[in-house]
């Protein structure tokens, strides 16, 4: 295998993510990838989805896996959960929907325009991803356990020395981080006309 294998064209991870999950998993008969490690059986989601985009991400020491993520309830979602040891994130935009009764809201945050954002140990569980992706040493087709042990024994999994995502856009229902620094943090609240077009894609 080559040391680097290149997509220059629109990677469509929620396709893949679909590929990562068991059959059982969709009907409900195994529910994996809540453990330590992984998501904790305790952490329970909002059910609603947030967006993320960045100019561009610099990861090392990737992994991804299929997994699920759990509302308060019981109702689960399949995702990709995707590991980054250390990850730079170049003009960084998250947003969420927050509309009151007849109102548009949109809260944004903003980071990393003059130097980048940083987080360690980042796990993240999508629903979907598009951007342009390159791989360093990347191994495709793992057992998704032998990635993390909380995994899916034969489920799929790959990872890969370090990973550059350009023009990412990336729709997500959890994010953890050892720590995650944010500079040049821009908050705000949009309410109204303001929050149209808002969203950071």
């Amino acid at each position: 295998m080559q040391d680097r294998i290149e997509d220059p064209g629109r990677t469509r991870w929620r396709r893949f993510a679909a590929m990562m999950v068991p059959a059982a998993a969709a009907a409900g008969a195994v529910l994996f990838g809540m453990q330590s490690g992984a998501i904790a059986s305790d952490i329970t989601v909002s059910g609603q989805t947030f967006k993320i985009g960045a100019e561009r991400l610099e990861g090392d020491g990737f992994k991804q896996y299929g997994g699920i993520v759990k509302e308060k309830n019981g109702k689960v979602h399949p995702v990709a959960l995707s590991e980054i040891s250390s990850a730079q994130l170049y003009k960084l935009c998250q947003s969420v929907r927050a509309d009151l009764p007849g109102l548009p809201v949109v809260l944004t945050i903003n980071a990393g325009d003059d130097k980048p954002a940083t987080a360690k140990d980042m796990l993240i569980a999508m629903d979907s991803l598009d951007g342009n992706a390159t791989f360093t040493n990347i191994r495709i087709g793992r057992d998704a356990t032998d990635l993390n042990a909380s995994a899916q024994a034969g489920s799929f999994g790959q990872d890969a020395q370090h990973v550059t995502i350009t023009g990412l856009e990336q729709v997500s229902r959890y994010t953890t981080a050892a720590t995650f620094n944010l500079t040049g943090l821009r908050l705000k609240v949009n309410v109204g006309d303001a929050a149209k077009g808002k969203e950071c894609f």
